[in-house]
């Protein structure tokens, strides 16, 4: 099947296919500064042989359950040989938007919060939206703030904080088979032709914090652990 690159992000490229839909290439490339990784980080800081790999088969694992659970996602199949993922066309809330799930009062929720909130403490799936800006610091946008700017309606929020709830309590109840513990994740969802939202790139050990014993788990620690 012939395929145009239509696009090359950091961690994945991205080519169109005859059939309408695309590809997603896993890259070794991973985010960081000063050859540490660091999924927080904007700029490429390093490649680790495999970690592509370790990526897709976790999103692999969590779309397909995901999938036969009903939760609409934009997974078609995947191709562990050759490292891609083929997936269904999407188009993206303005120029990208980020949706966090939070169980637990750590990272920028508690350096924002820390007055009202203690550090650990239990939050109820508390979901939150930033715009995907590196140059602004990813700032955090209500509900109001996306229907009112025209960005989705306010449906498609409500479907989308749901659908986050329902995908984060899935990824936590298999970390904790696995004597793990998930803290945050982060989700990224696009639209339908019909405007329906689904769950788009990808689940992988670099968009969530997981603690083991107390402790925090870095990615490829946790890609590792999970895969054992």
């Amino acid at each position: 099947m012939e395929m145009k690159l239509v696009y090359t992000g950091k961690t994945k490229n991205v080519f169109e296919l005859e059939n309408g839909n695309y590809l997603l290439k896993f890259k070794d490339d991973c985010t960081g500064k000063d050859g540490v990784f660091d999924p927080g980080e904007n700029s490429i800081g390093l490649t680790i042989e495999g970690v592509g790999d370790v990526n897709l088969r976790m999103t692999e694992f969590f779309f397909e359950k995901l999938n036969a659970a009903g939760i609409k996602t934009h997974f078609v199949k995947a191709n562990l040989d050759d490292t891609t993922m083929e997936v269904l066309p999407a188009k993206v809330f303005g120029r990208g938007l980020e949706v966090i799930c939070r169980l637990k009062a750590v990272g920028s929720f508690i350096r924002r919060y820390g007055d009202y909130i203690e550090e650990g403490a239990d939050l109820p799936y508390y979901v939150e939206t930033t715009f995907k800006d590196d140059a602004k610091g990813d700032p955090l946008v209500t509900k109001d703030a996306l229907v009112d700017l025209g960005i989705m309606t306010a449906k498609q929020y409500d479907d989308i904080k749901a659908e986050t709830q329902k995908i984060t309590k899935v990824v936590a109840d298999v970390m904790k088979e696995k004597g793990l513990d998930l803290y945050d994740i982060k989700f990224e969802f696009g639209y339908d032709k019909d405007g329906e939202v689904m769950l788009i790139d990808e689940i992988a050990s670099g968009n969530m914090r997981v603690y083991k014993d107390g402790k925090y788990i870095d990615p490829m620690t946790l890609s590792e652990l999970f895969f054992a």
